[in-house]
């Protein structure tokens, strides 16, 4: 009997291969083998598969079945494969006829039903790139799927609708299609979190700070006392930052969909709002950056892709959970090297930390009676490395908020700005600095290296000079001169200006503030 092919996709991180399920019938005893680098819950398909046949009406051979999952190098995880396995076996015997270029997803419950499963985003990317023309889903997963351009998806949620399309003559009066969806409704949707900078009273330089920090994708320390509003404007961050764009936006929704939450979450709409992660300080570093036993999975740094990693209490962190974080604040990805090969996930997020002044948290302001000896105080700072705090472009000092500055919140007849007015600034300043970078791999300031800083975007030694003297007084570092250098062009968008003038890198010195400002309480 001829071999019949179908096809599915492995996915080792947000890399997907097209894997080649083939299927044979020969006449030999009845058994199921299945070869090719199967995980423990893929070798379990064959008791899904057979099940799901024959309770959908459908044939299952009474003799010996062989399916290869090829490349046999290639390991295969999880339940995904089944919908693919039981299109092949029927293929095999002459029950289906299947056309190139299709691809199937989904996992076989006993009675035929196709449930959801996770990482279709990536999956449909990968297929598309391998030339796939067609891809059937689960029903659960179609507007997941339904996001990509260039391939035809059909959602299902039975296998006799997936053999009925295919010619077998089986009943679908009691299952549904799902081959419609307004995936204009989906890109235009947007997560409202119902807070506003405007909430904030007070704090006006640090307001000020936030508006910066988004406007060239800068990262944040705040330091201060206990209630200053520090986890406040922390939170509405994300709400003067602008939308996403299509391609950032696709790749944060695949993170997502691959990520340990069930597939009827996070899977019917296209993350377009940048997401906000705040793990709590007894994090581990495989939470955080990733990892797992087998198949890899994202971190919190993964599933903040394109959005804000808020630090909470960042001292009391595990120091190896935050010596974690220095390789991807540079490259932008987190590698996890596991038995099984190597996964890469996008980590292009923005890193806020807050912190108290000391362990008491009364270090400095108003009435600060503060009861740490030296010895708690500068163990309590060095937990923030140095290496560290200086990937961080601003480090802003917060002093709690006065009666006379609640009075005049309170009283004041012009409001604050709110977070659409400042995202709107937020957006010019970008398209801005988007416009000087382009024919350049980079679209903020915070992203151009030094080298590029120092040669295209030279300023004049009189427009550097505080940056020069306290380069040769040994206050800055030069890793800390170039962000100084960066935090002052995103300063001179926000105003305006064609580029820095002096009034924006001394501004861009006070933002960056001391080597550790922990250490200065």
């Amino acid at each position: 009997m001829p071999v019949a092919k179908t096809f599915a996709i492995s996915l080792l991180g947000l890399a997907g291969t097209l894997v080649e399920i083939e299927a044979e019938i020969s006449s030999n005893l009845p058994s199921f083998v299945l070869v090719g680098l199967p995980d423990a819950s893929l070798s379990e398909a064959k008791d899904r598969v057979r099940s799901a046949i024959q309770n959908s009406g459908l044939e299952m051979p009474a003799r010996r079945v062989t399916v290869n999952l090829s490349p046999a190098s290639v390991p295969k995880y999880g339940a995904s494969f089944d919908l693919a396995i039981a299109m092949a076996i029927l293929a095999a015997n002459l029950k289906v006829s299947i056309n190139p270029g299709q691809i199937f997803l989904g996992e076989l419950g006993l009675d035929g039903l196709i449930r959801g499963v996770r990482g279709v985003l990536p999956a449909l990317l990968a297929a598309k790139a391998a030339g796939c023309t067609r891809a059937f889903v689960p029903q659960v997963n179609f507007a997941e799927a339904s996001l990509i351009d260039g391939i035809e998806v059909t959602g299902v949620e039975h296998l006799r609708q997936v053999a009925a399309i295919h010619g077998a003559e089986v009943r679908t009066d009691d299952v549904s299609f799902a081959q419609t969806f307004e995936v204009q409704t989906v890109l235009e949707s947007m997560h409202q979190s119902g807070v506003d900078i405007s909430d904030v009273v007070g704090q006006d330089s640090a307001v000020e700070a936030l508006t910066v920090a988004a406007a060239g994708g800068h990262h944040m320390l705040m330091v201060g006392p206990p209630g200053a509003g520090k986890t406040m404007l922390a939170e509405r961050l994300p709400t003067l930052l602008p939308d996403l764009e299509l391609e950032a936006a696709l790749e944060t929704t695949a993170v997502h969909s691959i990520s340990a939450a069930t597939p009827e979450v996070r899977a019917t709409s296209l993350i377009r709002r940048p997401p906000f992660e705040s793990p709590h300080h007894s994090a581990s570093v495989a939470s955080l950056v990733g990892g797992g036993v087998g198949l890899p999975r994202p971190g919190l740094i993964s599933l903040a892709n394109h959005g804000v990693l808020f630090l909470d209490e960042a001292p009391e962190f595990m120091l190896p959970v935050l010596e974690a974080l220095r390789q991807p604040l540079e490259s932008g990805e987190v590698m996890i090297n596991r038995s099984a090969g190597t996964a890469r996930f996008p980590a292009r997020f923005q890193l806020v930390m807050a912190a108290n002044p000391c362990p008491c948290g009364r270090g400095f302001g108003r009435g600060a009676q503060c009861t740490c000896s030296y010895l708690q105080k500068h163990r309590y700072a060095s937990k923030l490395s140095s290496p560290l705090l200086d990937r961080i472009d601003i480090r802003l000092p917060l002093l709690p908020v006065s009666s006379a500055e609640i009075a005049l919140h309170r009283d004041s007849a012009v409001p604050r700005e709110s977070s659409a007015e400042l995202r709107a600034k937020v957006s010019q300043a970008r398209a801005a600095a988007e416009s000087r970078l382009i024919g350049t791999p980079w679209k903020l300031n915070a992203q151009v290296p030094g080298p590029y800083l120092r040669r295209q975007l030279k300023l004049g030694r009189a427009v550097t000079k505080e940056l020069d003297r306290a380069l040769e007084r040994g206050l800055l570092s030069m890793r800390g001169y170039d962000r100084c250098v960066r935090l002052a062009w995103t300063i001179a968008d926000l105003a305006g200006n064609q580029s820095p003038t002096v009034e924006n890198i001394c501004e861009a010195l006070i933002l960056r503030g001391g080597d550790n400002p922990l250490e200065a309480a």
